[in-house]
């Protein structure tokens, strides 16, 4: 655990600035937090609302974190949780098979087009909403926040050779779909 979440877990314990502990770790996380749900449920409006959630877990959970992982690794994990559960949540409500939901994000890709600006990303993007949520994720985390398999592996609760085997696999689906448009 680094500095910055000892000093902000020591404010958190102590009931005379739990408040100022508990800003302090929604100024530090809450950007990479908002980042990682909204390349996973893509509409900013719910990934908003996701955040807030992840925030709102994680404040009633604070008393059960042990310190094993990193916060960041612990607020990763409540949000890919809150992301995946909105996403599984939606389609059933909706009813709606995972093709019309893929086909509903895509269209709010091509209206908000930008994302990144340029056409590469907008078809990475789209690429990325043809996967399965876990392949996504997994993507996400290694290619686009950088992060090792073992720091995936805290986040996800999946072992390091499911991790290398999704990824590879979503990759191989993202060439083929940029390769084919």
């Amino acid at each position: 655990m680094n500095q910055t979440d000892q000093q902000i877990l020591e404010q958190i314990r102590s009931p005379f600035t739990r408040e100022m502990g508990f800003r302090q770790l929604i100024e530090t996380y809450q950007r990479k937090v908002y980042h990682v749900i909204r390349r996973m449920v893509i509409i900013h409006e719910d990934a908003d609302d996701l955040t807030q959630n992840t925030f709102i877990k994680a404040y009633r959970s604070l008393d059960k974190f042990e310190g094993n992982s990193s916060l960041f690794t612990w607020l990763y994990r409540i949000a890919t949780n809150e992301a995946l559960s909105f996403l599984e949540k939606k389609k059933k409500r909706f009813f709606l098979p995972i093709e019309d939901h893929q086909e509903k994000m895509e269209s709010y890709l091509d209206q908000h087009g930008n994302l990144n600006g340029d056409e590469i990303q907008l078809r990475l993007q789209k690429a990325l909403l043809k996967l399965p949520e876990k392949q996504r994720l997994v993507f996400h985390l290694k290619y686009q926040e950088e992060l090792t398999y073992e720091q995936m592996s805290e986040i996800t609760g999946t072992s390091v050779g499911a991790l290398k085997a999704s990824y590879h696999h979503a990759v191989k689906k993202i060439e083929q779909y940029v390769l084919s448009e």
